[in-house]
């Protein structure tokens, strides 16, 4: 976005004026009263609320669609097929313990010397309002408006504890160790039910303090009735998929499945829906969705950035700059891996093997469902910036000499990414490298799409048996991707039963959602990252632990079907008067196309048949002691760490972890 958010500008306002007491965390001493001016004054109300915000988005530069807040970094998209690296959470460990790394330290820290953002200061600078504002002279309706916001907020922090780790202390007042000193403050972890009932609480206030849509573009980010219902919504999916229900409690999916239809509904009353501007068939809409601001009708919540180069409101987006290849001077730091690109479907929207097209291996690119195109850039595809509107990106390699194992030499003399691939998905054609490297984006990141919200209905329907209402849902996404309806339901024809059905619609996530930070959340609640709780057989789908993440080498062979061999600055489809040098087997973007070539893109066909092989890479990940990714069943539900309990030690530790008195006790699943 071009100009700051009044999210962001407004942020700065309060940092001084919210000063905080003490949660069940923190060591007991007094760090301040309240400023009452605060709660008399809408614009400092206004402020405070704005500053609350500031705490839960993205901070400038951070990656955003990988992005999520218990790591404030892209490790939990590393501990899924979407990007590859090694984790905490992906690794062999010598024993599961609340010592080690993998018990994440998200839960919360005690406060130091000051007020840091962190988990439970969030919470506690949302209950001081609560404690506080009604005590005060401003009109109902403002106030309605900001308890709203934060209800949004304070359900929002306790959701993402309560998906870790289960039930957390519900602490719903601000807490002050002067007057509730000792045992008063050593509150116990709630049952999970418990914080759910007080979460889907927190969001039906939300829900009906909150307007439909703000009148405001100035409003551009904040939270509306619709994206509390839609967040409703997500909390009961979560509560009735078998990290939670483990026994399939029908009653669960049809609550899931009623808040799920109530958001879809409230939504739309308030124009929001599927994206579908122009609905054109190779999904130029479907890209452009991602980048589009104000009123963008896909957008249930969207988290805030800007261009702006001023050091105070300065908020960058950094997606851009990891995408973009360090050729033309991005980052090159994401790296998305061949069995993402495997999972997308042809465009009948069928699966190689059962499509109606033929799937060649080596133009893997070829008649895919259209939101590959927009999501991945390969090699001799199309990936325009601002300075270049017809850059082609070329990753291709070749073999140094005969007997090189791997093809070294390559086409970006400024270095490669991992994969061989790059992700196009949510980049702009108007991204510039003349200023800042493609630092300086201000696209928007919606974490909350419209989308989500049709897909979530779709799998609480078949949770209830209503299998062909959920399938419709999964198609009305693919018809707006411009999927071909070859089979009369858009490849999902042939699909009985509610397990095929299940793995529809996640397959439909992976796929529709892909690197926006919902994939190891889907793998989690539904127990698939290993097979130990028999959800992968039941879905087909191949589970992760102890397997490999891998990319692809694209190198060039001669023409009689032998290695091409030379150095880094001897390319052989770089002609001399583009600037390469050495043999030349063909120019890889003529003046003229050979016969029966009509375009550039036929002409990269022609090089795969001709000149190019595609070859499994598998550096990706860690090469060193036979590595495979590894996970621990003690994950699907995180424990406290060593810091937690030494700071908290009266609170139970989870089952199935160790702590200081010996094994946990606290049952996520009650």
């Amino acid at each position: 976005m071009k100009y700051s958010k009044t999210l962001i500008a407004t942020a700065f306002v309060l940092s001084a004026l919210a000063a905080c007491k003490k949660d069940f965390l923190e060591e007991k001493r007094d760090l301040g009263g309240v400023n009452e001016q605060v709660f008399q004054d809408s614009t400092l109300a206004q402020a405070y609320v704005d500053y609350i915000y500031g705490m839960f988005l993205p901070a400038g530069n951070a990656q955003s669609l990988a992005w999520n807040l218990a790591t404030n970094n892209n490790q939990f998209t590393q501990t899924t097929e979407e990007l590859p690296g090694e984790t905490n959470w992906n690794k062999l460990w010598p024993a599961v313990s609340y010592l080690n790394a993998h018990a994440l330290p998200y839960f919360g820290v005690p406060l130091a010397s000051g007020v840091n953002n962190n988990t439970w200061t969030r919470m506690k600078q949302i209950n001081l309002f609560f404690d506080q504002v009604d005590q005060y002279s401003l009109p109902l309706y403002t106030r309605n408006k900001l308890k709203g916001q934060l209800y949004f907020w304070r359900a929002w922090q306790y959701f993402d504890l309560i998906r870790l780790y289960g039930g957390v202390p519900l602490v719903l007042h601000a807490q002050d160790p002067i007057v509730g000193a000792g045992e008063n403050l050593q509150i116990p972890r709630s049952a999970s039910s418990a914080c759910i009932d007080q979460i889907s609480a927190d969001l039906d206030s939300a829900m009906a303090m909150l307007p439909g849509k703000w009148p405001s573009g100035a409003d551009w980010g904040r939270i509306t009735s619709g994206a509390a219902a839609a967040m409703k919504g997500r909390v009961l999916l979560t509560w009735a998929s078998p990290q939670f229900n483990r026994n399939n409690d029908k009653a669960r999916w049809k609550k899931s499945y009623d808040a799920n239809l109530a958001a879809k509904l409230l939504l739309e009353a308030n124009g929001f829906g599927l994206y579908k501007t122009g609905n054109l068939p190779d999904g130029t809409a479907w890209e452009n969705m991602f980048l589009a601001e104000a009123n963008n009708p896909e957008a249930v919540l969207v988290f805030g950035f800007n261009n702006v180069i001023s050091d105070q409101v300065q908020k960058w987006n950094g997606w851009e700059n990891a995408a973009r290849p360090k050729e033309i001077f991005g980052d090159g730091s994401l790296s998305p891996t061949k069995q993402m690109l495997d999972a997308f479907p042809m465009k009948d929207g069928k699966m190689p093997g059962q499509s109606s097209y033929t799937y060649e291996a080596k133009k893997f690119y070829k008649n895919r469902d259209p939101r590959f195109y927009k999501t991945f850039a390969y090699n001799g595809s199309m990936w325009p910036f601002k300075e270049n509107s017809k850059y082609r990106l070329w990753t291709y390699r070749w073999f140094a000499n005969a007997s090189a194992a791997t093809p070294a030499s390559t086409t970006e003399q400024r270095g490669t990414n991992s994969s061989g691939v790059y992700i196009r998905k949510a980049t702009t054609g108007n991204a510039s490298n003349a200023v800042g490297n493609f630092k300086t984006s201000g696209t928007d990141f919606i974490e909350l799409r419209f989308a989500e919200v049709i897909l979530n209905l779709a799998e609480s329907a078949i949770g209830m048996d209503n299998i062909g209402e959920g399938l419709d849902y999964v198609k009305t996404i693919r018809e707006r991707a411009g999927v071909e309806n070859l089979d009369g339901a858009y490849g999902l024809s042939g699909i009985a039963g509610a397990d095929p059905a299940f793995a529809a619609v996640l397959n439909e996530r992976k796929i529709e959602l892909a690197y926006e930070g919902k994939r190891f959340w889907d793998l989690r609640r539904w127990l698939l990252f290993n097979n130990d709780n028999g959800t992968c057989a039941r879905l087909g789908v191949p589970p992760l632990n102890g397997t490999r993440r891998t990319g692809i080498f694209i190198y060039v062979k001669n023409t009689d079907g032998t290695k091409y061999t030379g150095a880094n600055n001897q390319d052989p489809l770089y002609t001399p008067q583009h600037g390469g040098s050495g043999k030349v087997l063909a120019d890889r973007e003529p003046a003229a196309f050979p016969p029966g070539i009509n375009n550039q893109d036929e002409y990269v066909d022609y090089l795969y048949d001709n000149y190019f092989e595609v070859t499994e890479k598998d550096d990706l990940d860690p090469t060193k002691n036979d590595w495979k990714f590894t996970w621990y069943n003690q994950y699907y539900f995180f424990g406290l760490n060593q810091t937690i309990l030494n700071n908290a030690p009266y609170l139970e530790q989870t089952k199935d972890w160790d702590g200081f008195t010996g094994p946990g006790s606290f049952d996520p699943l009650k």
